[in-house]
């Protein structure tokens, strides 16, 4: 079921995702309204990163499409959830801004708007699924018990051969020899 699942959420990013790097300029208009704002961010963290608009639409796409087919391939599934879920956000909001259109452009905007909800919520969870294997946090306190478990059996049994070596010797020493 996780295979399927995966690979049912992956394929509409790598299939949208080709078609934008093919076709960058179809969403650089709506775009725009995220990246120019997100462009003095991003040249204060690197001034050698892209901040035109097509250029981020591409790299987004681009990210998209390997993400996807990673999600889909089942091979570092959490990352690429994660990836796909972040880039996600500001597309749905860059693309499907229902509040600023008027009817009936409005309805479609706010049902690909709450598709894209959907699909946010399928990351989330394909983010956190451990395949039925116990997290990180599980297995970090768990190895954490089990090492204290095993200090305290060493600690006892070297009490009882010390013990035993005490007493052994205590005898070895009332043996006239």
């Amino acid at each position: 079921m996780r295979t399927a699942a995966r690979a049912m959420l992956g394929a509409i990013f790598v299939v949208s995702g080709v078609r934008v790097v093919l076709d960058p300029d179809s969403k650089v208009t709506a775009a725009k309204r995220v990246t120019d704002k997100m462009a003095p961010m991003i040249e204060r963290v690197d001034p050698r990163l892209p901040t035109d608009a097509r250029d981020l639409v591409r790299a987004k796409a681009a990210s998209d499409v390997v993400a996807g087919l990673l999600l889909a391939s089942g091979r570092l599934t959490r990352p690429a959830a994660v990836a796909l879920a972040a880039g996600l956000v500001p597309t749905t909001f860059a693309g499907h801004p229902f509040w600023s259109y008027p009817q009936p452009q409005r309805a479609q905007h706010q049902t690909d708007f709450l598709k894209n909800l959907g699909l946010l919520g399928g990351l989330l969870l394909a983010a956190v699924d451990t395949q039925g294997k116990p997290g990180i946090g599980y297995r970090t306190s768990h190895a954490v018990d089990r090492s204290q478990r095993s200090v305290r059996r060493a600690v006892r049994t070297a009490r009882r051969e010390a013990k035993i070596a005490t007493v052994t010797a205590a005898a070895a020493r009332k043996i006239p020899g």
